[in-house]
């Protein structure tokens, strides 16, 4: 297929710059009111495409099964079309605050170093994205704290943004993570950042930004963005699956940049994708190729779990153990060999994460859906709304 494909006009408007929240009002017995908002990411609305039969649902039903107009389905009405044995796929990654913001040495010019992956844990070697590119170069020294106690030197170029950065700071590593990673914070998409309103500019990532950016069962540290689709999931809707038979197994695949980069290539053939680790356990293989060889879905929730699997699955349908790299890019037409369900987001145009969405609710069935989402004012992003596909 073609990039063009993929493009359409969204709104500002109809980006998610927070979580979603639910407005709550307290009524007291004088009369007064007081009404207040609370983030509930498992309450966004939902929306549901069938691919075999072409039909996309938007509002719940009444007893009669009949659409009720204007009442949307909400997240929390995933759990309605899974049953006992049914099992869903998560990714655990963990995401750690990787945008820093520092000076130069000598010329106090600011700078901000996006932090990808350590490379070495004794000599303290980074790779790390920094802006402006062009006024940091090999030998320079940079400054995060206003006690000039972590610094860091420029020691190698390895793309036009990238550096590698060794730091200089002399303690039990332990103790230097923890110190670095108290002067980062959240990574949120620059799309998030740099449109939110206020009086910082550049706007700064909040305390509260980093909870809202982290799964609740993340806990394999090594993402620089969140597996936006999991954010939906809450303890209490988790809990609720437990009690209903729905299992759950977890995965990792650290969450890299790659996502984001612009797709240079008309021919989506020729379009490389960044490498991102992964890992797949015995005991998740275990789990979800015995609730396949039941006949249970398994549903894949977002897209790195659906690249992580389709790296890892045999050609017996089942999902093998697997260590190491994945730079799969999933595009249509794709034959899935594993999940027969999955949850997105909504996600920006021309897109790889719109791509492997496509591939599988098929092309014209999504981007229908999408035309309805922009209709009816979902959100999009890695804080906006979601999508459903089950093959049925």
């Amino acid at each position: 297929m073609k990039l063009s494909q993929f493009k359409f006009k969204l709104p500002a408007e109809q980006v998610a710059l927070y979580p979603h929240q639910s407005v709550h009002t307290i009524n007291r017995p004088d009369g007064t009111s007081d009404t207040f908002k609370v983030t509930r990411s498992d309450e966004c609305r939902l929306m549901v495409l069938h691919r075999k039969s072409g039909t996309i649902d938007l509002y719940k039903k009444d007893s009669d099964g009949n659409p009720i107009e204007g009442e949307y389905l909400d997240f929390r009405n995933v759990v309605d079309y899974f049953g006992e044995g049914d099992t869903f796929v998560f990714n655990d990654t963990k995401v750690f605050p990787a945008r820093l913001y520092g000076t130069k040495e000598k010329t106090d010019a600011k700078i901000e170093v996006f932090l990808l992956r350590e490379l070495n844990e004794e000599m303290r070697l980074w790779d790390v994205l920094v802006e402006p590119a062009r006024k940091i170069r090999i030998g320079n020294k940079l400054f995060f704290d206003e006690s000039g106690n972590m610094v860091a030197e420029v020691i190698d170029n390895t793309t036009s943004r990238g550096r590698t950065l060794r730091f200089l700071y002399d303690c039990p590593h332990d103790e230097f993570k923890r110190d670095l990673y108290a002067l980062g914070e959240a990574p949120l998409p620059r799309y998030v950042i740099d449109n939110r309103v206020t009086e910082e500019k550049p706007a700064h990532a909040t305390a509260e930004d980093m909870a809202d950016f982290q799964t609740v069962f993340a806990s394999k540290e090594g993402a620089v963005t969140a597996p936006a689709t999991g954010l939906h999931f809450s303890r209490e809707m988790l809990k609720k699956m437990e009690i209903l038979g729905i299992r759950s197994a977890f995965i990792t695949l650290h969450c890299g940049l790659g996502n984001f980069h612009n797709i240079e290539v008309e021919d989506l053939t020729k379009h490389k994708m960044d490498s991102e680790q992964m890992e797949i356990t015995a005991e998740a293989c275990e789990l979800v190729n015995s609730a396949k060889r039941a006949g249970h879905h398994i549903c894949a929730v977002g897209t790195s779990v659906l690249k992580a699997t389709e790296t890892a699955v045999g050609t017996d349908g089942m999902l093998k153990e697997y260590e190491g790299w994945t730079n799969k890019f999933i595009f249509p037409p794709y034959d899935f060999g594993f999940a027969d369900a999955m949850i997105a987001n909504f996600y920006h145009p021309l897109s790889t994460l719109l791509m492997s969405t496509s591939a599988f609710g098929g092309y014209d069935l999504v981007m229908e859906a999408y035309d309805l989402a922009l209709k009816h004012d979902f959100k999009f992003g890695c804080f906006g709304d979601a999508l459903l596909i089950l093959d049925d």
